[in-house]
């Protein structure tokens, strides 16, 4: 997969880690995420702003203690028993590799790689502090009515 944004993605999941730095080279490591920008504190080791790509898509992340305001908003997982109230997923071109690059990295596996009733292949993860990661090569994006050129109509019920 070409890890170059070629559009930009108006959804940016944030999420905060305790240990921030280590966390930006585990996603790099691990799942394959670029680092666009890490901004520091003065201590050189408090994460204030970061954003890592992947593809076309974006997250942002800082340091649970950056003084921020948005940090009081948020839970680490460890706080609500290793659950989550969002998740994240991943398209990836080949679900296999990027399984064993993320286990060799020390993902726990939540859910083990599978074929999907719907198709692609996919497994679910926790990362080093806990998030959850669900990564996969089913692209929601390629449905039958684009790769057919058809128009995709959109629900008017909201």
């Amino acid at each position: 997969m070409n890890n170059n944004p070629k559009s930009c993605s108006s959804v940016i999941p944030s999420l905060r880690y305790r240990d921030a730095l280590a966390a930006i080279d585990w996603l790099v490591t691990a799942l394959g995420f670029k680092k666009q920008a890490v901004y520091l504190g003065p201590d050189n080791k408090t994460v204030m702003h970061a954003q890592l790509t992947f593809g076309g898509g974006m997250i942002m992340l800082g340091s649970v203690d950056n003084g921020g305001e948005a940090s009081k908003f948020m839970a680490q997982p460890d706080e609500i028993g290793g659950r989550e109230t969002q998740g994240a997923y991943l398209v990836v071109p080949n679900a296999d590799a990027v399984y064993a690059t993320a286990k060799a990295a020390g993902a726990e596996m939540v859910l083990d790689i599978r074929d999907m009733d719907y198709g692609g292949r996919a497994f679910t993860c926790r990362d080093l502090e806990g998030h959850i990661w669900s990564i996969g090569t089913y692209d929601p994006w390629a449905t039958e009515e684009t790769k057919t050129n058809e128009p995709v109509t959109e629900s008017t019920d909201r």
